[in-house]
């Protein structure tokens, strides 16, 4: 592989685009609709930009301070710092010039306020989860997970320069999310965390434990999707797709409970992960197509 192509691994680009997904749909949603309106050009291609930017030196750092359990755990030992093919140097070097551009991108041709809520959530993932809340408590996907919850506020900002609670209702749909999406993973897992001395709840609390915490986090989240129906954000087109998903996923975590076989909770990680992009699209759809519920009562 090339040295391009590695420094291309060192930032998640997968993760990174799922994030910069939620972050321009809050763009879209953030003009007024119904209507195919667009964004303004310099929120959307440049908020893009330092938004992807951020989300990629936050990646990097992670993976710099993750170097030593990647070499340990089987998901992570192709990545380049545990290969050897970059230096933990290089990756820094790498990961800061990423951070300090997307700031610049941001502060001169977005605003400030986005650019802020960006480095809050740089700095939320890349020290206050990674380096220590990853290590500290087997809540750390809980607690940690409102920063990767901020891309759709980031895009909303990027648009309006204001806060709104409509943001806020993604961020939480995000945050709630998170925990399911990646206890799943954790265990399927669990060997890796065990090997690294990361205390994931499977690790900690054992596999029963966290298929039920699964479940329950599942079920706020059905809650939790409903918001943007019940507040006039959205109409009737979110609302039977996103209860759609939830149905999915919610007999996906049921029957997590009882497995039939080892790969199963794998099936409910990669089915979180297109739960998440149809949420966000369908919110678009609607958001395009209808008015929201409360312009209909």
């Amino acid at each position: 592989m090339s040295v391009l192509h590695e420094y291309y691994e060192l930032t998640k680009p997968r993760i990174v685009a799922l994030l910069v997904f939620c972050a321009v749909i809050g763009m879209f949603l953030a003009v007024p609709g119904p209507g195919l309106l667009l964004p303004p050009w310099r929120a959307l291609i440049l908020g893009t930009l330092g938004i992807w930017l951020a989300s990629s030196s936050a990646a990097a750092f992670n993976q710099l301070i993750d170097r030593r359990i990647d070499k340990v755990m089987v998901r992570t030992l192709h990545r380049p710092l545990a290969t050897g093919t970059l230096t933990s140097r290089q990756a820094f070097a790498f990961a800061l010039g990423l951070g300090i551009a997307s700031m610049i991108v941001l502060a001169a041709w977005v605003n400030t306020l986005t650019a802020v809520l960006t480095f809050i959530g740089l700095i939320g993932y890349a020290l206050i989860y990674t380096a220590f809340l990853k290590r500290a408590s087997p809540q750390n996907i809980v607690i940690g997970g409102l920063a990767g919850a901020v891309p759709p506020i980031l895009g909303w900002t990027a648009v309006t320069g204001a806060l709104h609670p409509y943001a806020l209702q993604l961020c939480l749909i995000i945050f709630v999310w998170t925990p399911p999406h990646f206890w799943a993973l954790a265990i399927f897992r669990r060997d890796d965390y065990s090997r690294a001395e990361i205390p994931m709840l499977p690790v900690t609390h054992g596999v029963v434990f966290t298929r039920w915490h699964i479940l329950f986090y599942t079920i706020l989240l059905t809650l939790v999707t409903l918001l943007p129906a019940l507040t006039g954000m959205s109409g009737w087109i979110y609302l039977i797709g996103t209860l759609a998903l939830d149905l999915v996923f919610l007999w996906y975590a049921i029957r997590l409970l009882n497995p039939p076989d080892e790969l199963y909770a794998m099936k409910v990680f990669k089915y979180s992960i297109w739960y998440l992009m149809l949420l966000f699209a369908f919110l678009l759809v609607d958001h395009w197509l209808v008015l929201p519920l409360a312009d209909r009562i």
